[in-house]
């Protein structure tokens, strides 16, 4: 289990998604928690790009899921599930298949819903503002 806390600015974004992205030898599935605002997109836009992501990195906030693939033929699952209400909605759509597969990673933002499926390979992130305005906190368990 891996435990830490770091306090970053904007500049260190990429020194911090490089962490991440270290994380990922252990865990297939990392989630971002956070309040609106805090930088969950960013920072999987960063770690998609170190991951060697070279198309256009958005945010599925409307299509729930967007699938990204490097030269290495990796494939990273990035969901958005702001708007699913529950987890019955997560299943009946079939996203639960993506959580652990061959030669891959999934990336979720707003898991709440989920967390009963991430028992195992999982870290969890939670970026949220500092005391500084120009400043975040990301906590950082990995189980």
């Amino acid at each position: 289990m891996i435990e830490k806390t770091i306090v970053y600015s904007e500049q260190d974004i990429e020194k911090i998604a490089q962490q991440l992205v270290d994380l990922l030898q252990q865990c297939k599935v990392m989630t971002f928690s956070g309040p609106l605002g805090a930088g969950k997109t960013t920072m999987i836009r960063m770690l998609l790009r170190l991951c060697g992501i070279a198309q256009p990195i958005t945010s599925p906030t409307f299509t729930y899921l967007n699938q990204y693939e490097n030269e290495r033929s990796q494939t990273f699952y990035h969901f958005d599930l702001y708007r699913l209400a529950n987890l019955d909605e997560f299943l009946q759509a079939g996203f639960d298949e993506y959580l652990h597969q061959p030669d891959s990673w999934t990336l979720i933002e707003w898991p709440e819903i989920v967390m009963p499926l991430l028992t195992h390979d999982v870290c969890h992130a939670n970026i949220d503002y500092h005391e500084k305005d120009d400043t975040r906190m990301l906590i950082i368990k990995c189980i």
